[in-house]
């Protein structure tokens, strides 16, 4: 079986819990003899490419003729007014090379184009500039290889999943790891809400993170219900999970570990460590992130005076990320809407017992975790109080966590996804 499979990031370069998934997925998978080609806008080669091969789309040139082009662009138009189909091009320039040249018989529509396009990489301001790139980079990717499925991960790649399917001809799924409501709540970003959309009502079958993440789909976005598949996300176990550090302090450490927005709930984190340091001072906070709430939450800590308990790190990746959970004893997870959250199964594989939202997916599979609304702060300060002050407490967590997660592998998710790729190539029969 070949899969073709889009997605916007690849360790080591991760930017969230996306790329962390993708990865496990890739490896469960190769281990159950999938053979898969994943695409990337940018790669950097120092990507592990053990389990699957990785293609830069800014490596791959665009064949095609001016009305190809021309076709492509009418079906991505729509992502943002004056949104250039070739970026780093004006307008102008966009207008002169493909409506202009073509009107006045400079460019006729069997005229070939090759052509290049560049990525930043990540998340960038010329983001959708970047999707509609990829998206047509998509066609060339789909004409020059063979495969019987299209993968597309989170909204970035679902447009490039749609212009492979309607190129090859192959069944298309797609994989909603978050939604616009997770990012943004009620106040939506139309032209991504309308992605997604577009996305689900165009994709064979939809995978979703969690039966949280499938609801919203269903009931925000108007997918059939048989349509919609929850396979739940894993951890990777190659990682050594045991790190010997010195602490150099004999303060208790709670972790915090996200991106510092609306969606992970930050602003909650500095509510209860605020009421959990009245009642005992031998503990500090740490709020490992970065993100559009950060300099907020830094001037919420100077207010209630406890900056002295409190740390800031900034962003974590790779090693460093393990040896924070190394240094915790107690992780929190506070989520407004995680639509699953691997963090907390990586934070119980280190042995640190586990405080999370409610209104999170990984709550689903998780029985051996402190589940706590997340706004309710007073809950949230107990449940810390309590794991930091009551060791007995802390080991039950350390054990039957450990055990729990041992059975969240990435092959047993893998599997599942591959049976939805059985399930969509009959569908083609």
């Amino acid at each position: 079986m070949k899969v073709l499979m889009f997605g916007w990031e690849f360790p080591p370069h991760v930017a969230g819990g996306l790329a962390t998934a993708c990865y496990g997925l890739t490896k469960g998978l190769a281990q159950h003899e999938v053979d898969m080609l994943f695409v990337v806008p940018k790669a950097y080669g120092d990507e592990d490419q053990s389990a699957t091969r990785i293609v830069a789309a800014e490596d791959v040139e665009f064949d095609g003729t001016a009305l190809e082009l021309t076709e492509l662009w009418k079906r991505l138009i729509y992502i943002e007014a004056g949104s250039n189909l070739v970026p780093y091009l004006s307008p102008e320039e966009y207008k002169r090379l493909i409506y202009s040249d073509v009107k006045d018989g400079a460019i006729s529509h069997t005229s070939h184009f090759r052509r290049r396009f560049r990525f930043a990489g990540g998340y960038k301001q010329n983001l959708m500039d970047e999707v509609a790139a990829y998206a047509v980079l998509a066609h060339t990717v789909a004409q020059q290889h063979s495969f019987d499925v299209i993968h597309a991960h989170d909204w970035l790649t679902y447009l490039a999943g749609i212009t492979a399917k309607k190129v090859s001809g192959k069944p298309l799924v797609i994989h909603v790891h978050a939604t616009e409501f997770d990012r943004s709540g009620e106040n939506v970003n139309q032209v991504v809400f309308d992605i997604e959309k577009r996305g689900m009502q165009e994709a064979d079958l939809v995978i979703t993170v969690s039966n949280l993440t499938r609801n919203i789909v269903i009931n925000r976005y108007g997918i059939s219900s048989d349509k919609v598949i929850t396979v739940h996300n894993a951890v990777d176990f190659s990682a050594s999970e045991f790190e010997d550090v010195e602490r150099g302090t004999d303060e208790k450490i709670v972790t915090f570990l996200g991106r510092i927005t609306y969606q992970k709930g930050p602003d909650y984190f500095v509510e209860a460590a605020n009421k959990v340091l009245k009642r005992c001072d031998n503990v500090r906070f740490v709020m490992a992130g970065s993100g559009d709430m950060l300099n907020r939450m830094i001037r919420r800590v100077a207010r209630l005076g406890i900056a002295d308990r409190f740390n800031f790190t900034g962003f974590l990746r790779g090693a460093d990320v393990q040896h924070m959970f190394a240094l915790s004893d107690v992780y929190v997870m506070p989520s407004v809407s995680e639509p699953f959250g691997i963090s907390p199964l990586e934070a119980m594989r280190s042995h640190v017992p586990t405080i999370i939202s409610k209104q999170s997916g990984v709550a689903e599979v998780l029985k051996h975790a402190v589940k706590i609304d997340f706004w309710d702060v007073d809950a949230m300060a107990d449940a810390i109080y309590g794991i930091l002050n009551y060791p007995a407490l802390t080991k039950m967590f350390i054990r039957y966590g450990d055990e729990e997660v041992d059975s969240l592998k990435w092959d047993k998710a893998a599997l599942k996804v591959k049976r939805v790729y059985e399930k969509v190539m009959s569908m083609y029969v």
